[in-house]
């Protein structure tokens, strides 16, 4: 599965699109806030640059993508307020993979510079905000040209399908399933996290290459708290879905070597895993690493004008689609979409009404070494 190409958010403002349905995201967004503030607060108090480079990746379209830049302008405009002096130039990139929906985010940015201005004030230093497509495993930006870089839900994707788990495998050795499960052989974990951590070191490295020394990131994820990556809170959703499409399988909608040839380019690692991987690839100091839960549906009602408020599994299964429908049906089809995530819905009601499962999401602020 080529990720680059397949994996975007649902765009437009649908009633399937990630504009409608990304309450989950906005809120871990929300709960990291204060992370992010603290760590822009340390770095401006160390050295206040007259140009200041900023990167958001993975930042997808809809309201969360200018949420968080406008938050982050709104600490560094405070901090500046209270220090007595001008705010720096702000060079802002905001960052995704080339088939995000970026015309949606460039036709919001008038009215957000506009704001800007009636909030600020014509004082404002200058605010340059660009958009840089590309993969975040791999160089992005200038070396040396970067103080501040964030990402959100986002680094939870691997940049591929582990070795051996694609569509083109001789073999399926994970049938039935797409994802890690309690049944997976250890060969499926093995590969997992072997693309883990091939992809995390890249990462940090093409960062090193770009964040100034003294310069910090703050990522958050989904990820777990338990080391055993087949753990309930890492993989179950996952699972779900599994069972959804082997249900349409039995029934003769979906031929069941789709299934079997289906992997999701996906991994959420423990506290243990990142550590690990920060101190290997060394250029960075782990400033601080929490963990927190959030409900799969956000703990949020979504109206549906016509039946009232949405179950939670229908909530669940809109925030899920929002997400991974390109993938699914690049490779499954248009046609089954909706039955599939119907299906989906009622396991996860199902299984809600038996346990309230969460997501485990993980934030971490790195500093730059230097």
């Amino acid at each position: 599965m080529e990720v680059v190409e397949l994996l975007h958010m649902n765009k437009g403002a649908g009633e399937t699109s990630y504009a409608k349905n990304s309450k989950v995201q906005s809120k871990i967004i929300s709960i990291t806030k204060t992370v992010i503030e603290e760590a822009i607060i340390e770095l401006l108090c160390k050295n206040l640059p007259e140009s200041m480079g900023i990167a958001d990746l993975g930042c997808s379209s809809g309201p969360n993508t200018l949420t968080v830049i406008s938050e982050i302008i709104d600490i560094i405009y405070s901090k500046c307020s209270n220090l007595g002096c001008p705010t720096p130039e702000l060079r802002i990139c905001l960052n995704d993979l080339y088939s995000n929906d970026f015309n949606d985010v460039f036709g919001s940015l008038p009215a957000f510079y506009n704001k800007l201005k009636e909030e600020k004030g014509t004082d404002f230093g200058q605010c340059f905000i660009t958009g840089g497509p590309g993969s975040f495993y791999g160089r992005l930006f200038p070396r040396k040209s970067m103080h501040f870089v964030h990402s959100s839900s986002s680094l939870h994707w691997l940049s591929q399908v582990p070795a051996g788990l694609d569509s083109k495998a001789s073999t399926a050795i994970n049938k039935g399933r797409i994802y890690i499960s309690k049944t997976s052989p250890q060969s499926v974990l093995d590969s997992y996290m072997l693309q883990f951590q091939k992809d995390f070191s890249l990462f940090l490295k093409s960062r090193s290459d770009e964040i100034v020394p003294g310069g910090c990131m703050v990522l958050s994820f989904t990820g777990r708290k338990s080391m055993d990556p087949t753990a309930i809170e890492s993989c179950h959703q996952w699972e779900l879905l599994a069972q959804a499409l082997m249900n349409m399988v039995s029934e003769g909608l979906v031929p069941e070597e789709k299934v079997d040839t289906f992997s999701a380019p996906y991994y959420g690692p423990c506290a243990e895993e990142l550590e690990l991987e920060v101190q290997k690839e060394g250029s960075f100091i782990m400033d601080r690493l929490e963990a927190f839960e959030i409900d799969w549906d956000g703990g949020v009602d979504m109206p549906n004008t016509i039946n009232g408020t949405l179950s939670s599994g229908q909530r669940v299964a809109k925030t899920i689609r929002a997400v991974i429908e390109s993938m699914l049906e690049s490779h499954f089809g248009r046609d089954i979409m909706d039955d599939l995530f119907q299906r989906h819905a009622d396991l996860v009601d199902k299984h809600l009404a038996k346990t309230r499962t969460k997501y485990t999401n993980l934030v971490i602020h790195l500093v730059r070494k230097g």
